[in-house]
């Protein structure tokens, strides 16, 4: 049987706020030319740099591990997304790099599906994998997704940017099962 047949609701999202490439790139740019006008400075002009200056191979390994830390930092930002399904059996979501398998979503206490537009630093802190007192958020970027409320008075948001079309997807869900 095909694995993608059962499924009813796929979105895949990445963080694609211009703020937080500014907050991740000023330091990468900053760190890079830094280094960069070290190792030019001192091992292409054979000007020692700074009062004590590191020995080149020091100074081109220290550089070669500032940039290996830029570019996964860089790779980090760029892989990271919310992956959401809706499937026969049930809701999931893969926020990478920090889930590395999918988490399945308990559906059988959910008292209320909705799509919701919010305030994410009002009324979450921001944005990405977000703990509050009556519950979680799974948002990537935007102010609209799906809010599930618990019988117990919790409640999960997972931002979507077809908010309508997910709720729809549970709703059916908990009514088939």
């Amino acid at each position: 049987m095909d694995k993608s047949a059962n499924l009813r609701f796929v979105e895949v999202q990445y963080s694609r706020q211009p703020w937080l490439w500014a907050v991740v790139l000023l330091p990468v740019c900053a760190t890079v030319a830094i280094f960069g006008y070290l190792v030019i400075e001192q091992v292409v002009f054979g000007r020692p740099v700074g009062n004590h200056p590191m020995s080149n191979q020091g100074l081109l390994a220290v550089s070669l591990l500032v940039l290996l830390f830029d570019a996964g930092l860089l790779a980090l930002f760029l892989g990271a997304n919310l992956r959401t399904e809706v499937r026969d059996d049930g809701l999931y979501i893969r926020y990478r790099p920090f889930h590395f398998s999918f988490h399945r979503v308990p559906l059988q206490d959910v008292v209320q599906v909705q799509a919701v537009t919010y305030s994410p630093l009002r009324e979450y802190g921001g944005w990405g994998i977000r703990y509050t007192r009556r519950g979680k958020a799974y948002n990537p970027m935007g102010n609209r997704g799906v809010k599930l409320d618990y019988r117990d008075g919790r409640h999960l948001l997972i931002g979507s940017q077809r908010p309508d079309e997910l709720a729809a997807a549970i709703s059916s869900v908990r009514q088939s099962s």
